[in-house]
């Protein structure tokens, strides 16, 4: 599966995704992407979009695009806290649909 890490989450986490590509939103370049333009590029290259904006589901009809999103509920977006969420969201990847939203605490 490929998978786009949000600018607010470290790219280190690629290391928590074996068997899966995994890209960051600064080190493609697209830092500062406004949520919409954001998932529309997504949508042309990834399966999944990770990220800690779980307000985004409002902000935007998730339905309408070909990804899909996991928002990550930690403490905050260090590596400390989202790393232990990886198992969780390794584990919902397979059952992941196009233009939904999936919460992770």
């Amino acid at each position: 599966m490929k998978i786009l890490l949000d600018e607010n989450l470290d790219w280190r986490l690629r290391q928590d995704l074996p068997g899966h590509t995994v890209e960051s939103v600064p080190l493609i370049g697209w830092a500062g992407l406004k949520n919409g333009v954001l998932l529309i590029r997504a949508q042309e290259r990834f399966d999944v979009l990770l990220t800690m904006a779980s307000n985004m589901a409002h902000q935007q009809n998730l339905a309408r695009f070909r990804v899909a999103v996991i928002a990550l509920q930690a403490r905050s977006d260090r590596l400390a806290d989202t790393r232990p969420l990886m198992p969780k969201v390794l584990a919902v990847l397979p059952s992941l649909q196009p233009g939904t939203l999936t919460l992770l605490s």
